[in-house]
């Protein structure tokens, strides 16, 4: 027998050399949602992009990444 599962959503993103877990706010948001959701808390994801989908340990992994205080 076949079942399906959804699963879980995990978004992330690294500050100041430390990696963030967000939790997942809504299974109904985007993940450009969940991006607009987290920027009133965290304001260094106003100018991040998003990475993935990723697979991993049946998980989907988003990143946040920033784009303030890169080079080049």
């Amino acid at each position: 027998m076949l079942v399906a599962t959804q699963l879980k959503r995990i978004f992330s993103f690294r500050f100041k050399e430390q990696d963030i877990n967000l939790a997942d706010p809504s299974p109904l948001f985007n993940p450009e949602a969940v991006l607009n959701f987290y920027a009133q808390t965290y304001p260094i994801l106003t100018t991040a992009t998003i990475e993935g989908p990723v697979i991993n340990n049946d998980a989907v992994q988003y990143k946040f990444v920033s784009q303030i205080g890169t080079k080049g």
